[in-house]
């Protein structure tokens, strides 16, 4: 009787052991399918705030319509992720404070992360696009009070003129222009004459854009 009972109580927790293993096998798979049913959306930003901006706490919204289907903050690196996100297209919503900044037409599919490029966003968001850069010489070192000029590329070719910049001290410059779409041409020239050196950015919204310009050796002025 003994050795009965020591055998059922043996096949009673064999028995829930499986069970325990089949359940788990079945919590995977429906959350695998689930996975490869929805999608994600990724991404890093930062605001700009005068020294290296701001990362953490930023909040990203995912948007269908009018409602608001997914939300998250930045983390500490200003990386964030909306996921089970069902296949179809968003706008994703930055909030960093006051006001916001939108990126529509993002497009989510079934199993696949969508990544976005790294977004700066500046204090006046919304209302303002900043183009800023600095101009370095060909061994690598900053030029100070290097002609730096602003203009915008039209759609017949042509580049029409928003203004001037001289390099501060560190060889920076910053120029604030519209957040609406549009094409602009940065063109360096330095006082030692020489060939200008240009760069275009593409402006598509209130964001801060970034660029480098390198002056060749010819027509090069170390400011430091």
């Amino acid at each position: 009787m003994r050795v009965d009972r020591e055998r059922q109580l043996t096949s009673r927790i064999i028995s829930s052991l499986l069970l325990s293993a089949l359940f788990g096998c079945l919590c995977a798979s429906l959350a695998t399918a689930q996975n490869r049913a929805t999608g994600s959306i990724k991404g890093k930003v930062r605001v700009e705030s005068g020294g290296a901006g701001t990362k953490e706490g930023v909040k990203v919204v995912a948007r269908q319509g009018d409602d608001d289907v997914a939300e998250t903050t930045t983390n500490r690196k200003g990386e964030f992720v909306l996921g089970n996100l069902k296949p179809g297209v968003y706008a994703v919503v930055f909030r960093p404070g006051q006001g916001s900044v939108i990126i529509d037409n993002v497009e989510v599919q079934a199993g696949k992360t969508r990544s976005l490029r790294e977004r700066t966003l500046p204090v006046d968001i919304g209302s303002i696009a900043f183009v800023r850069g600095s101009v370095f010489n060909a061994a690598g070192l900053s030029v100070a009070g290097a002609r730096v000029e602003l203009s915008r590329l039209e759609a017949d070719g042509r580049a029409r003129s928003i203004g001037g910049y001289v390099t501060n001290n560190l060889g920076e410059f910053a120029f604030r222009v519209p957040p609406t779409v549009a094409k602009y041409r940065v063109t360096v020239r330095n006082s030692g004459g020489g060939t200008p050196v240009s760069k275009d950015v593409e402006v598509d919204g209130a964001y801060v854009y970034r660029v480098a310009l390198s002056l060749p050796a010819a027509t090069s002025r170390a400011g430091q």
